[in-house]
């Protein structure tokens, strides 16, 4: 694709679906816009946007499509397992400090299917039952949107970092896989795209991981200031495995270990 029907591509897109690729690199965007319009056996990206007039089951594929859903249930357990045994208590024992009312606000951005979100919730009741707390769950996906609200169907790769103990208690017996009904009680899901739209305040932890990775240097710029606004004093950004802030001092904030960072 060369750069003259990329910026009529990218324009489309916006008019029509209102996401900007103008926040994700473009050589890796191409690629995968590319490898779309092939599947369609359609010819031109003129021919496509003027089925995307009148087919709305195709509008929302390709929606669908252009956010990319990687995830599964404890991904990068190492990780989690910093938050459960070192992150965790700190926020709680911030949040009595400064007696905090409502108990823990928690945020997974770009939840995807919900299987952050769901890790989240049964990462607090293992480690923190008495703890009240909300989580709420974005994405831009709408199809992920509600299959998170369904609470699955999950895959076997989805849940295979689930100890036997959790899979019992927190996964339906068999396939397909879904999270029992009791998780999703203090889960909100929503709608949500990072860059058009306001943030919530008053966060203590937000977990956007393998999200930024896709965007510019300019754009995870603009959403780490815009997540470090929302944190409340001392909350916590929780991001990618192989991610790093790049002068985290001028976002408010300052390194708390690998992949966690603490709003000053």
């Amino acid at each position: 694709m060369d750069a003259t029907i990329y910026t009529q591509v990218k324009a489309s897109i916006k008019r029509t679906l209102n996401i900007d690729l103008e926040h994700y690199k473009d050589e890796q965007m191409k690629r995968r816009l590319d490898s779309w319009l092939v599947r369609t056996h359609i010819e031109t990206w003129k021919e496509y946007f003027y089925l995307l007039t009148t087919d709305e089951t195709e509008l929302e594929r390709f929606r669908n499509y252009l956010t990319i859903n990687v995830t599964e249930f404890f991904r990068d357990q190492n990780r989690w397992d910093q938050l459960r045994q070192d992150v965790l208590p700190y926020l709680i024992q911030n949040s009595r400090d400064t007696h905090q009312i409502g108990g823990l606000k928690l945020w997974s951005a770009g939840c995807s299917i919900g299987t952050e979100a769901f890790t989240m919730a049964i990462m607090m009741a293992e480690a923190a039952p008495l703890q009240r707390y909300s989580i709420l769950a974005t994405d831009l996906d709408r199809g992920a949107l509600l299959k998170a609200k369904a609470r699955g169907p999950y895959s076997q790769d989805d849940i295979r970092n689930l100890t036997a103990t959790q899979r019992q208690k927190y996964i339906t017996p068999t396939a397909p896989y879904h999270a029992v009904e009791s998780l999703q009680k203090n889960i909100r899901f929503q709608e949500q795209n990072l860059f058009a739209d306001r943030f919530d305040s008053g966060f203590d932890l937000i977990v956007c991981r393998n999200v930024v990775i896709y965007f510019t240097a300019e754009s995870k710029d603009i959403l780490y200031a815009k997540f470090s606004a929302a944190l409340r004093p001392g909350g916590v950004l929780f991001i990618g495995g192989t991610e790093i802030i790049s002068g985290p001092t001028k976002f408010g904030l300052q390194n708390f270990g690998i992949s966690f960072y603490k709003k000053v």
